[in-house]
């Protein structure tokens, strides 16, 4: 690999990329807990037809965990303990609702791209637990 780009990757660049990822990740944790609140009724619907325990305490929980990660990846505060709880998280999410071998065949190919997509996510989670958020942001390491 040519030095220039591998020393670019260990300035600057890296602290904005590692922003840059934090922001869009926890986008999606942000908008997946707001459309919760907005339907906490039919989130519990949800939760009880996947067969959760507690299914009104697990969408207010789920609601809280999706917003709360969502905004402390974006400052970048406690970083690397929140892409633990999300890693857990996403197993389980992914294990109850996404399910596709499950599915009926029209409904396989949506489920194997969300699987998929928390299979990414976890991925995700494990590259901000050993690089941590880098220098812009709270925690800043």
């Amino acid at each position: 690999m040519n030095s220039a780009v591998t020393a670019s990757a260990t300035g600057s660049n890296r602290s904005t990329a590692l922003l840059v990822g934090r922001i869009l990740i926890g986008i999606l944790f942000l908008v997946a807990g707001f459309m919760k609140v907005m339907n906490i009724a039919g989130t519990t619907g949800y939760m009880t037809k996947l067969g959760f325990p507690a299914p009104e305490l697990m969408a207010y929980l789920s609601t809280i965990i999706e917003l709360a990660a969502g905004v402390l990846l974006i400052i970048g505060w406690q970083t690397r303990r929140v892409a633990w709880l999300l890693i857990v998280y996403v197993v389980i999410a992914t294990g109850m609702a996404h399910r596709f071998w499950e599915y009926e065949p029209a409904q396989r190919v949506n489920q194997i791209n969300h699987f998929l997509k928390n299979l990414a996510l976890i991925g995700a989670m494990l590259y901000i637990v050993v690089s941590g958020p880098g220098s812009a942001s709270v925690d800043k390491s």
